[in-house]
């Protein structure tokens, strides 16, 4: 049986370092993946994706820039841990969704969600602006890396390092 994962790149290209799923998601477009693996650009359509969580998946990997307090640039690999039951209401606005509000609404939309990884990175600006900053810039190639190796590992079946 053929594994079904899906890698979904998210964040704002106009808002600086918020740009760096995208920008990850990009660079592992132009790989060739085994079958049963879709690599999406979902930017700022966070609906979208809570929609296409519906699909069964075997692993779902997010990538974003997420702020977890370490130096510009840090690349975080971060099991999440969504909920069985709905969670609170959450924004309909479908440019405002984080990734956390996205696995919230997935339960509330009749889904259930599998294993979920976040790839992230430390940004250092999230202002309006185009480009990532040089720092996160410079961890594109490590989270497109840590991408590649947990996709292989769930296909191989294992998930190992997480």
């Amino acid at each position: 049986m053929t594994a079904r994962i899906l890698v979904a790149g998210l964040g704002n290209l106009f808002c600086t370092d918020d740009g760096f799923g995208v920008s990850v998601v990009q660079r592992l477009a132009g790989r060739t993946w085994p079958a049963g693996v879709e690599v999406s650009d979902f930017g700022i359509r966070g609906i979208h994706l809570a929609y296409q969580l519906l699909e069964p998946y075997d692993l779902v990997v997010l990538v974003d820039a997420i702020d977890r307090g370490g130096p510009p640039g840090t690349v975080y690999v971060v099991e999440a841990e969504p909920a069985d039951e709905p969670g609170p209401e959450v924004s309909m606005d479908a440019h405002d969704l984080a990734p956390d509000a996205v696995l919230a609404l997935v339960p509330r939309l009749g889904g259930t969600l599998g294993p979920v990884v976040v790839v992230g990175c430390q940004p250092a600006d999230l202002g309006t602006g185009l480009g990532l900053t040089p720092a996160v810039e410079a961890a594109v190639d490590e989270a497109a890396e840590a991408v590649t190796e947990l996709v292989l590992a769930a296909v191989a079946g294992t998930r190992e390092g997480v």
